[in-house]
């Protein structure tokens, strides 16, 4: 696992380096910490409990003190399920941090207001996009979606998040245009102004 870790940092700094980006941090996050996000529709604060999910944990901390997720839309929002986001407003960031991070355990369950790295169906595929959980997602738990942290404040208005466009925002061509091609094709997308560490 060491050497698969020590890949994936090095396919972060190559990557940085090739996209002329500030090199991603890779600090360890505190045991517990909260994100306080300014959205479209109010603020949400978001509790991460570290024991839950390290690896997710970490990189989560770094994302947002890079202000990684700052502008970037809420693209896949799903009533009853989830609201999907963590593809940045800047292509070049989002090809800074595309590095998978390994799996963790899955030690809490995908209930309502829980925070959760998405993935594809492969193995340690997680990278920057998160989903905040509608339902009791339960059903989740025994497919390696480890949740990271809950909603602890502003789940009124994660459940006002704007939905009419479903899952047809093409996430490809998000990577490669970032908001502008969002801005033009889906311009009723809630969005994150900023997400900051506040504790």
């Amino acid at each position: 696992m060491k050497t698969v870790h020590l890949f994936a940092t090095a396919a972060i700094l190559l990557t940085a380096c090739s996209a002329g980006a500030q090199k991603p941090t890779n600090e360890k996050a505190p045991d517990v910490f909260r994100v306080s996000f300014d959205t479209s529709k109010g603020p949400v604060v978001i509790e991460v409990t570290r024991a839950d999910a390290p690896n997710g944990a970490d990189r989560f901390y770094n994302l947002v003190k890079a202000k990684y997720y700052d502008g970037a839309r809420f693209f896949r929002v799903i009533p009853g399920f989830m609201a999907q986001f963590g593809i940045s407003a800047k292509p070049e960031l989002t090809k800074t941090w595309d590095a998978p991070i390994q799996d963790d355990a899955v030690k809490s369950s995908n209930v309502r207001g829980a925070v959760t790295f998405a993935q594809t169906s492969a193995p340690n595929s997680r990278t920057t996009q998160l989903f905040i959980n509608y339902g009791n997602n339960s059903r989740l738990d025994g497919q390696r979606f480890a949740p990271l942290g809950k909603v602890v404040s502003g789940m009124e208005n994660v459940d006002q998040i704007y939905s009419g466009y479903g899952e047809r925002p093409d996430q490809s061509q998000i990577e490669g245009e970032g908001n502008s091609y969002l801005e033009k094709q889906f311009p009723m997308l809630d969005y994150i102004k900023t997400a900051r560490i506040v504790q």
